[in-house]
């Protein structure tokens, strides 16, 4: 799984000033956007730019950007306006499920000019090398590490900060593969529509459904984990889980979970390829600001011998202690 995408590059700035008091021209573009924002009027917004901003950030970009921050972030609750930085006024915004601070230039004629959304920056998030919390494997049967380890050659994840601990897994035959004829529709894949279920127990923070999973070989970069589930556990972990089937979350925001609860079944949405369950660990909620914190499982079978407090590694064939 990829970065997220919610930020933009595309920003072309005339207008600098020193003074540190929100100037009212400012106030008034910040407050339409949040409102039209919070309406998903996208077009509207794009018809706030200015003729340069138009052309770098076309309506189609404009609006996948918005639309995917949206479904990520959720609306604007609250803005407060921090300082001028640079050519931009710079808000702290307060989202349903996120904070970031929200930069805006304007030009002479009232026209954004300049546009950048990233993570905001306060006080230092706190640093959790591993998981306290016991954790079993989120699945039963054998599945396969695609993706797990500490260098490049096992785990192409470790140069994101969030997810550099990260695993990618799926299920595989004898012969090493994923799907049992042709691999050509989701349906083939063994893992496709598998029971995933909670590691442990804990309250589910964030759960994005509805995004229709990929033809296999396809991907949807527009939201990258897809339909996903967020769990934070009594330790401040917070355990993420992308590319749900479309439509199978069975848990929902807020609601307290038990250990081996269903939360869903295994799909190929977001930017995802094939079948398979991305799953790490954080430490915070936002996926933007975060660090990645190594995944440690309780009692593992790896290929097919008892582990104890264990980190898979790529090609490692895991599953659940028989009882």
């Amino acid at each position: 799984m990829k970065r997220v995408l919610l930020t933009t590059n595309f920003f072309f700035c005339m207008l600098i000033t020193n003074a540190q008091t929100e100037d009212p021209a400012y106030k008034t573009i910040a407050d339409q956007f949040e409102q039209l924002y919070n309406t998903q009027q996208g077009d509207s917004i794009f018809a706030m730019f200015s003729a340069e901003m138009q052309k770098a950030l076309p309506i189609d970009k404009t609006n996948t950007f918005l639309s995917g921050l949206y479904r990520q972030a959720g609306k604007i609750k609250q803005r407060e306006f921090t300082k001028y930085q640079s050519t931009f006024a710079s808000y702290k915004t307060y989202f349903e499920r996120a904070l970031f601070a929200v930069n805006i230039s304007v030009d002479d004629h009232h026209k954004i000019n300049g546009f950048l959304v990233k993570p905001f920056v306060d006080e230092p998030l706190p640093k959790i090398d591993r998981n306290q919390t016991k954790l079993q494997l989120p699945f039963t049967g054998v599945w396969t590490v695609i993706w797990g380890g500490d260098t490049k050659e096992q785990n192409y994840h470790v140069v994101s900060s969030a997810q550099k601990n990260a695993f990618d897994i799926e299920i595989t035959d004898e012969q090493g593969h994923s799907y049992k004829t042709d691999g050509q529709t989701n349906e083939d894949y063994y893992a496709f529509g598998m029971p995933l279920t909670a590691p442990c127990d804990g309250a589910v923070v964030l759960v994005v459904d509805g995004i229709k999973d990929n033809k296999p070989g396809d991907m949807n970069p527009a939201y990258s984990p897809g339909n996903s589930v967020i769990i934070k556990t009594e330790k401040n972990e917070y355990l993420v889980f992308a590319h749900f089937k479309q439509h199978s979350i069975q848990v929902t925001q807020d609601q307290k979970i038990k250990q081996g609860q269903l939360l869903g079944r295994c799909g190929n949405s977001g930017n995802s390829s094939k079948p398979h369950l991305h799953f790490h660990i954080q430490n915070t909620e936002d996926i933007n600001k975060a660090t990645g914190v190594k995944c440690y499982f309780d009692q593992i079978q790896v290929n097919g011998q008892p582990k104890t407090d264990y980190s898979p590694v790529k090609n490692d064939k895991i599953s659940s202690p028989a009882l």
